[in-house]
């Protein structure tokens, strides 16, 4: 054996060797075929649920970064608690009792049994809400303006301004916040899908007053206090309008919300249909306005077209579930297909 062999043989063992501890390095990280491709998965997954996180959203209250795909949601308003839900958003916290409602609707079902009520509305329990350790808080300005920078400090918290007339608008902004963009826009057109052709097959049996032969529709509320006529920008308003069912002429002010009136004024109730509401303490009010000869005169009462139904769903849901019910309730008065 000449020198030079001698000199290459070390360089060609080192090489040798090297190229082994590769393999068998690649083996052990690697494993089999379906274990990489597993993983392959799994990170795509990954990559796919935090798509487009980190974000920043602009709110009511300003500006707020949320870094990751919520999976720990407290809601602060009813309202609220309704539209997480609708978007499937995990949500570990909200406001269950709302005025005289105990605990959340009954048509949430399982979707909210994990939830843990932070109530009341007026005053969260902000030590319950700091337990629940959650990534996303979200409420209206209109009911906690002054706890913002307190939730904010417990997590990234968002603001819509208020519940009430801008519910559809609140799940679109909250479908940004959970990264639901297409399953809140895909809901709200589903739901207007349906109270279209609901409203269609109401106004395709005529026999109303209005000029083109269609029925009119009124709400009326039973309260504590003077009765009122719900206008065109409340919930129920906007799901008739929604629906397009016609309002008597006296009620189409979008400028207000609801029109308060006495037993002498009971004639502004009039419609070809009347839809009526009670809330905790209006039941006497009630009593009184049916006993009034007034109320008996009213085209709606002599027809015997005077439909009763829930409040709290009617007037205090203000979500896409709650509006899902109204159309319920409005196909089985009109015993026309509820478009399910």
């Amino acid at each position: 054996m000449n020198t030079s062999t001698q000199r290459r043989r070390p360089g060609r063992i080192a090489a040798a060797a090297l190229a082994a501890a590769l393999a068998l390095s690649l083996a052990a990280c690697g494993g089999s075929g379906d274990d990489t491709k597993s993983g392959a998965e799994s990170s795509k997954s990954t990559t796919a649920e935090s798509a487009g996180f980190p974000r920043t959203l602009t709110h009511d209250k300003g500006k707020t970064e949320i870094k990751a795909k919520p999976k720990r949601v407290v809601a602060l308003d009813n309202s609220l608690v309704e539209a997480v839900v609708a978007l499937d958003a995990p949500l570990v916290g909200g406001i269950g009792s709302y005025r005289d409602q105990k605990g959340f609707p009954p048509y949430l079902g399982a979707a909210v049994k994990d939830t843990k009520d932070v109530g009341p509305l007026d005053s969260p329990n902000l030590e319950a809400i700091a337990a629940l350790k959650p990534d996303l808080i979200v409420s209206a300005t209109v009911r906690h303006a002054d706890f913002y920078d307190r939730l904010s400090q417990i997590a990234p918290t968002v603001f819509v301004k208020t519940t009430g007339p801008i519910w559809k608008e609140n799940i679109t902004f909250l479908g940004q916040a959970l990264g639901q963009e297409e399953k809140a826009a895909a809901k709200l057109t589903a739901y207007q899908t349906r109270a279209k052709k609901i409203g269609d097959a109401i106004n395709a049996k005529g026999g109303g007053s209005a000029a083109d032969g269609k029925p009119t529709f009124s709400v009326v509320r039973f309260v504590d206090g003077p009765t009122r006529i719900y206008l065109p920008k409340t919930f129920s308003g906007i799901i008739l309008a929604d629906m397009g069912l016609t309002r008597p002429e006296n009620q189409r002010d979008e400028a207000k919300f609801n029109i308060e009136i006495s037993e002498e004024q009971i004639q502004q109730a009039d419609a070809d249909h009347i839809f009526t509401t009670s809330f905790s303490g209006g039941e006497e009010r009630k009593k009184k306005f049916l006993a009034n000869p007034l109320w008996q005169r009213l085209n709606a009462v002599r027809k015997n077209q005077v439909h009763e139904v829930d409040d709290a769903t009617w007037m205090t849901s203000v979500s896409l579930q709650g509006a899902e019910v109204v159309l319920d309730d409005l196909a089985k008065a009109f015993q026309v297909d509820p478009a399910k």
